[in-house]
């Protein structure tokens, strides 16, 4: 009998999220399912990992899955253990998230669901990230289920190219809503942020990051952020080369007198 792929599922959001508890409902018909997460949130950590502390690993059994653990590390420290630890061979695919909240554009950066997946991608592991674009604690993470299948379905068979990752974002909206799925490109797009300044009682300052979202292209229709706009689930292929290619021949020209 042919081998079940070995699935590594994690997320940013903690092992008891409710996004990671969907996921791993929907990919135990797909697979052998192996779960490492944060043992608490850690949104916003981007591709952190843990050095100048120890890290801790405790078997769960949130799931009933024989192998599950949480991790007092950050996503990509999750990834890693886990690969490099835990598992007795390399995962057939990594999944990160379902995450609670978009990643789209720009988020990509800051995004702990992310770069759990970017990380798995270095390790020549075929990955994707699944945001949904709700942060309300009463979100829905059911409403997209046949296309997340479909989409880790067409991972599992056909895999990615070598380094390549996928950035999934789900719109606000029902299943009969839903229009489908989008293979586009990261918006080009920012924060406009300021620090709101506020006294605790103590009477001592403290700063809160607030902003608001900038797309410097809303009229593009090629990016992830118009796909969700209109309906769409945005697949946009992703790697960690950050290389800006169109710039190497100018800038040689300019320093390599």
């Amino acid at each position: 009998m042919p081998t079940k792929p070995l699935i590594l599922i994690t997320n940013d959001d903690g092992i008891t999220a409710p996004g990671i508890a969907h996921l791993i409902s929907l990919t135990q018909k797909l697979g052998t399912v192996f779960i490492v997460a944060p043992d608490k949130p850690q949104s916003g950590m981007g591709h952190a990992i843990t050095i100048n502390s120890t890290l801790r690993v405790h078997k769960t059994s949130y799931y009933q899955n024989e192998n599950e653990y949480s991790c007092t590390g950050t996503p990509v420290d999750c990834v890693k253990i886990a690969i490099n630890t835990l598992m007795k061979r390399k995962p057939d695919i990594i999944l990160s998230g379902i995450n609670h909240g978009s990643n789209l554009s720009i988020n990509i950066i800051y995004s702990g669901t992310m770069s759990a997946a970017v990380e798995g991608a270095v390790e020549g592991i075929p990955s994707i990230g699944f945001s949904l674009c709700d942060y309300a604690h009463e979100a829905d993470f059911t409403q997209a289920s046949e296309y997340i299948e479909k989409i880790i379905t067409n991972v599992i068979q056909k895999g990615l190219p070598k380094g390549v990752c996928l950035n999934v974002n789900i719109p606000k909206l029902k299943s009969d809503v839903l229009k489908g799925i989008k293979v586009c490109r990261q918006a080009n797009a920012m924060w406009e942020e300021s620090f709101d300044e506020r006294k605790d009682p103590y009477g001592r300052t403290y700063y809160w990051l607030t902003g608001e979202f900038k797309n410097l292209e809303a009229k593009s229709e090629d990016t992830d952020v118009w796909a969700n706009e209109q309906g769409y689930i945005s697949v946009v292929p992703t790697h960690a080369d950050m290389t800006a290619y169109d710039a190497l021949k100018e800038l040689s020209k300019n320093l390599e007198k």
